[in-house]
């Protein structure tokens, strides 16, 4: 017996085919980024946040190399950019899924032409990638406060240490 591939990859966008995927999501269109590597309660809080502040959520990840380079520890991420795509782009609340592998999400912003720029609480609005180039066009920019207090960083701590 085969089984129907599962509908949620079709939300999984490689950069080139961005636009052409970008242009069929109705607006206000709401854009955040992260690594996204072992996901927990408080990054779907907030993932979730984010899409309630539009009409489509897209979430560009940090490829593999590009987490490696953030110094989030030497064997991060623990899940390759492939397996971290397919979890988010799951998620009712993502629209579409992208990357970006130079550490610099400006790019697939800028693609995107964002209503809504998101970050989790520990940003600073105006220091958050893009907040010139979307507040330019009258978009608006987010930092949405943390919910549930967990971190991927705390959590694999935990898991090494019991």
């Amino acid at each position: 017996m085969s089984y129907a591939r599962p509908e949620f990859e079709s939300r999984i966008v490689a950069p080139e085919s961005l636009a052409e995927a970008i242009a069929r999501l109705p607006r206000p269109l709401v854009f955040t980024n992260g690594c996204f590597d072992i996901l927990h309660r408080g990054h779907v809080t907030y993932l979730t946040q984010a899409r309630a502040l539009g009409a489509s959520l897209v979430v560009a990840l940090d490829t593999d190399e590009s987490v490696r380079r953030l110094g989030k520890g030497e064997d991060r991420p623990f899940n390759t950019l492939a397996d971290r795509a397919a979890v988010i782009a799951a998620l009712r609340c993502a629209d579409l899924v992208t990357w970006f592998e130079d550490g610099n999400p400006l790019p697939r912003i800028l693609e995107c032409h964002a209503d809504i720029l998101v970050k989790g609480g520990d940003w600073p609005v105006d220091k958050i990638v893009g907040y010139k180039e979307v507040i330019g066009w009258g978009g608006s920019v987010h930092s949405i406060p943390f919910e549930h207090q967990r971190s991927t960083t705390s959590l694999v701590d935990r898991i090494r240490k019991s």
